[in-house]
């Protein structure tokens, strides 16, 4: 009976297995110059230990030529070495297509330019209807109205200052208030005209866009609060955003089809110390500009998105006013947001599919395409965690998706506080969301500074961050 084990095949001792020889070794070994004698008490023990690595490797410590049996099977490598080895495969990225939370919220308006959604760095995403604002906390999904606003309303945009300490919320009665989520009061505020967006570049300095046209700068700080304006358009400002990289440049889109792009650092005009020169005026749009958005690695990429008669979104050099590339949407494009964390962009889309496309750039291939509301999506916000992506239409709901690719960061590379001999660990709002949000639950957020716990062990504690 025939043995199912495998056999190593051996020949006569005398004749050896040619195809086990290794002929070019042979023909070096009968013809080549002999090795001279090494003296190894002159030789370093680093230089006779790669000798003899080399003779291993390479030599394979071989001092026959001829071969009588078969070769060796090799050793098979050990099974933690696998993952080193073995090349990976990559993880097919999946999108949900439905979205992860919808809130159903009567009194959603519809029109150009609203800018309706703001998600701040303290993970509480505010949401403007007509005459009221409400603010969502995703930690703990808690609804809450400031009662500041109520009643004074159309609201046309809203934005959190970027230390979250006020909310700009501009009114089409011609009021702009800084409210204070906290408290709900309107800490500040101004009778201004009919204001159309909104952009912070500091805690202090907000920049407005008007229904006539014009853009300007307000400093909360000083009694005197108008800065300077930009004078560029010809009507009603859409969209307004500063640079994330450097806060040097605004963009600003208009019903009037323009994008202008201003530079902060050019000094405003000897004849009119207070007027601010475009830098760069681009009229390739066919329709109302209601999107801009900067690049979040590159301060000299734009994006801009043209409405009903356009369809278009378009990349500009900011250096030089140059188009890079423009792609047909086949939709109005309605808001523009960009990924933190990778090259991708998310424009928001009007009739007839009102859906949600996200983009790859620069090849500008389409990632996925996400439908859900049933009125054109006029607002976009991103979680400050990354992500999620909150979306607001006129079907009165805003919904929550899980798009962006969530930036991997281990538990060790959180070093947000500092120990101080009180027991307290300084940190931020914003860094208490991120602490919390990748389970550190052995802290008490207490007036902008974190406590360890009294069953913590300090050491361990000190370790974690």
């Amino acid at each position: 009976m025939s043995s199912s084990r495998s056999r190593r095949v051996e020949y006569d001792r005398f004749i050896p297995f040619r195809s086990a020889m290794d002929m070019d070794y042979a023909r070096f070994a009968l013809t080549g110059p002999s090795r001279p004698q090494r003296d190894a008490s002159r030789e370093s023990p680093s230089s006779v230990a790669y000798q003899k690595l080399l003779d291993d490797c390479i030599l394979k410590n071989r001092s026959r030529i001829f071969a009588f049996k078969t070769a060796e099977a090799p050793a098979s490598r050990l099974p933690q070495f696998d993952d080193v080895i073995r090349p990976q495969k990559k993880q097919q990225r999946r999108i949900p297509k439905e979205p992860d939370r919808v809130l159903v919220l009567n009194g959603m308006s519809d029109g150009d330019g609203l800018n309706l959604l703001d998600w701040g760095c303290n993970n509480v995403l505010a949401i403007g209807l007509e005459n009221v604002v409400y603010l969502w906390d995703a930690a703990n999904e808690s609804a809450k109205l400031l009662q500041g606003v109520e009643d004074s309303g159309p609201i046309t945009c809203i934005r959190w200052s970027p230390d979250c300490a006020v909310l700009a919320v501009a009114l089409g009665n011609s009021d702009l208030s800084l409210i204070d989520p906290a408290t709900g009061h309107v800490v500040d505020g101004m009778e201004d005209e009919n204001q159309s967006s909104l952009a912070w570049r500091s805690n202090s300095i907000l920049t407005v866009g008007r229904f006539d046209g014009t853009v300007v700068d307000y400093d909360f700080r000083k009694d005197d609060m108008f800065i300077c304006f930009y004078n560029g358009h010809r009507r009603g400002v859409c969209s307004l955003k500063w640079s994330g990289l450097s806060g040097r440049y605004l963009a600003s889109g208009g019903l009037d089809k323009l994008v202008h792009i201003w530079d902060a650092c050019i000094p405003v005009s000897r004849h009119h110390p207070r007027q601010r020169q475009w830098l760069h005026r681009i009229n390739s749009h066919t329709s109302i500009v209601k999107a801009v958005d900067w690049c979040p690695t590159r301060s000299n990429l734009l994006a801009s998105g043209g409405g009903r008669n356009d369809h278009c979104v378009k990349f500009w050099n900011t250096v030089n006013g140059a188009c890079l590339n423009s792609i047909d949407a086949g939709s109005e494009v309605c808001a523009l947001l960009s990924d933190k964390n990778k090259s991708e962009l998310l424009t928001s889309h009007g009739s007839p599919n009102n859906q949600l496309t996200l983009w790859n750039y620069p090849s500008m291939t389409r990632v996925a395409e996400l439908s859900g509301h049933s009125s054109r999506v006029h607002s976009l916000s991103g979680s400050p965690l990354g992500g999620v992506v909150a979306s607001a239409a006129a079907d009165e709901t805003v919904r929550f998706w899980n798009i962006f690719e969530t930036p991997k960061i281990t538990k060790p590379e959180l070093p947000f506080a500092q120990y101080h001999h009180n027991g307290k660990f300084q940190v931020s709002k914003r860094q208490c969301i991120l602490i919390q949000a990748y389970g550190f639950e052995i802290f008490k957020y207490e007036r902008n500074c974190l406590r360890t716990s009294a069953s913590v062990p300090l050491a361990t504690t000190m370790y974690i961050l």
